[in-house]
């Protein structure tokens, strides 16, 4: 079960391909059938259980965060259920990564002025609490990113809210003025994608407080936005599940209990305005400290929906998705869970330690030349993975993104695994091994800011509680070791590393990780178009490694205002070649389902749509 930090581009035919996402996303709100495909008859209620990743737990509930409490488990598998954003994506299928129009409170935009006035048409649904969800919603928003950069996981510098001159709420339409012209699928997709409304029961500084006193929702630069960041500071300070702040919500769920182990217990909100309207009664998220525990309650039938440790699967034979025995018999139904995203170890530039070694592309290739992606997917994930070798993603299977560089040996792309190469491209730049370990006996040769003596160390902190990531971690250590790279693996919680990831000033005391390896990226935010301004542009709210490069800053904004197949590629290429991340196995997990529940997907953008579950009988 990968872990997954937070959040398309489309082809060449680019017109074609829109109306295809369009005409995708419009049919996929079908309300849930009255009876299962294998003749059991649908029955509304029930308490459905579901497994959560070892050692994640849903610990953020206020939907304007920084990146220290970004992950697909406080955003897609908690606030979207309960605080629907402006736009949805992915639906009831494992594959689908559109914009899904029918699941969102705004109908789809309007581009005018040569692209540069976007119009937005709330839909007129309303809050639990009977407030209208409107363009005041979504401007309360607006006005919080222009007083909060530093504490929105989603801003790049020059992006939203940078690139909006003006903007203006009138009932139900909000009209926003932009600084040029963009693509408009890319600004749907990454600027518009993470405005999530927010209630006018927010917009105050005290609990009690009449909706709107806080005065954020009609702020201006002029106070410097002092209003917003009172009541930031006063919402942040409520972040507890308990509080009456966050029982206002306008989607299909509200909580009915939480707690801070990580048991979540969730009920239908009866005022959703939405469709379809949940068929089950309750949804319990359970947490797990490892994988082991998590199959022991999968198979004792104390979960609903779990997933089977890569060890205790049969190995991938022939094209099936799933294996073809199942290891659960016939009380459960197996799904393969693809996910939109990359996954890597992300070395941090800025580290006082490692920071000018990871800084050279030589150093980085050799730490990808021992990486055994081919024996680490046959060996420890039985076969259920793919290759990783650059920013595009390559699951679902197939998808279009990938750049032929990608594709080159096998799908390990221009680095594949050779500890014999590594280990010469070191010796070339003035390394020698010294006891076992890779020493720069040339710092001329080294580079810059690595001195005469200084150690190919490396410490790598990953999250705990899957025995296959610990067993591929060991593995690169291991083969690490034959090139002279000394790798230390730390194990920490997923929520723990994460809480240590934001971007810091180079070379300083916060700087303190030297490679994240926390998992994968998924393509759900910032940004549904995999480009590169979240992870990759300079100053990016999500860049926790502080990479920094000027061509790729410029590739990523050519993909903001081309929708030519060929402005991704070139960007594509060109993080595949220059290795910002260190890339490993993309697995996916297989997913295991009660076989009297259906309607259950699971979506490759981590989007959880439980309104579509019933049981039968």
């Amino acid at each position: 079960m990968n872990l997954w930090r937070r959040k398309l581009r489309l082809a060449a035919v680019a017109v074609v391909a829109a109306v295809a996402v369009v005409a995708s996303a419009c049919s996929s709100s079908s309300s849930p059938p009255s009876s299962s495909s294998s003749g059991g008859t649908a029955v509304k209620g029930g308490t459905v259980t579901w497994a959560l990743p070892p050692s994640t737990t849903n610990n953020w509930i206020f939907p304007f965060y920084a990146i220290t409490n970004a992950s697909v488990y406080n955003g897609e598998q908690f606030q979207w259920l309960m605080y629907r954003p402006l736009y949805m994506f992915g639906n009831n299928t494992n594959t689908n990564v559109a914009i899904n129009y029918p699941l969102s409170p705004a109908n789809q935009p309007v581009y005018s002025n040569n692209g540069k006035t976007v119009t937005i048409t709330m839909k007129g649904w309303v809050w639990s609490n009977g407030e209208a969800v409107n363009a005041d919603n979504v401007k309360f928003f607006l006005n919080m990113t222009k007083a909060e950069k530093a504490n929105w996981y989603a801003y790049a510098p020059t992006l939203l809210p940078d690139n909006v001159t003006s903007y203006t709420a009138s009932g139900n339409t909000l009209t926003m003025n932009l600084n040029k012209t963009y693509s408009s699928t890319w600004y749907t997709y990454n600027q518009l994608a993470e405005i999530n409304p927010m209630p006018l029961a927010w917009d105050v500084t005290s609990l009690g407080a009449k909706p709107g006193s806080g005065g954020c929702t009609n702020d201006t630069a002029a106070d410097g936005w002092a209003k917003c960041k009172a009541v930031w500071a006063f919402l942040t300070a409520h972040t507890y599940a308990t509080s009456p702040l966050w029982s206002v919500v306008d989607g299909p769920w509200k909580l009915s209990s939480f707690s801070t182990t990580g048991n979540v217990t969730m009920v239908p909100n009866p005022k959703y305005s939405g469709s379809p309207k949940p068929q089950i009664s309750v949804l319990k998220f359970v947490p797990f400290t490892d994988d082991a525990t998590e199959y022991t309650a999968l198979k004792t039938g104390s979960l609903d929906i779990g997933y089977i440790p890569s060890a205790d699967l049969p190995p991938k034979t022939g094209s099936s998705s799933v294996p073809t025995t199942n290891p659960l018999g016939s009380g459960f139904g197996l799904q393969p869970y693809y996910n939109f995203g990359i996954f890597y170890a992300q070395p941090n530039f800025n580290n006082p330690q490692v920071g000018y070694m990871v800084r050279q592309l030589y150093m980085r290739q050799a730490l990808q030349e021992v990486v055994d992606q081919p024996g680490i997917i046959k060996a420890i994930f039985r076969g259920y993975a793919l290759p990783d070798s650059g920013p595009a993603p390559n699951m679902p299977p197939g998808n279009q993104w990938i750049p032929p560089v990608q594709t080159q040996n096998n799908s390990q792309g221009p680095y594949p695994f050779n500890i014999a190469k590594a280990k010469s491209s070191l010796e070339a730049h003035g390394w020698s091994e010294v006891g076992g370990v890779m020493t720069c006996q040339d710092p001329a040769k080294c580079g810059t800011g690595i001195t005469k003596g200084q150690q190919a160390k490396f410490t790598y902190v990953y999250s705990t509680g899957q025995a296959a990531v610990t067993a591929q971690w060991q593995t690169i250590k291991s083969d690490a070791s034959q090139a002279g790279i000394d790798i230390t693996i730390q194990g920490q919680t997923f929520n723990t590393i994460i809480g240590e990831s934001a971007p810091c000033s180079p070379m300083s005391s916060k700087c303190a990780v030297q490679v994240f390896a926390f998992g994968g990226w998924l393509f759900n935010g910032p940004g549904f178009e995999p480009t590169g301004e979240p992870l990759f542009a300079t100053g990016a709210g999500s860049n926790s490694g502080n990479y920094s490069d000027p061509t790729m800053d410029n590739l990523i904004n050519q993909t903001h205002v081309s929708s030519a197949s060929s402005a991704f590629n070139d960007y594509a290429a060109f993080g595949a070649q220059q290795l910002p991340f260190l890339w490993v196995p993309n697995s996916y997990p297989i997913q295991a389902v009660n076989s009297k529940l259906r309607g259950v997907t699971f979506n490759a953008l981590d989007t959880l749509l439980p309104e579509y579950w019933y049981f039968t009988k």
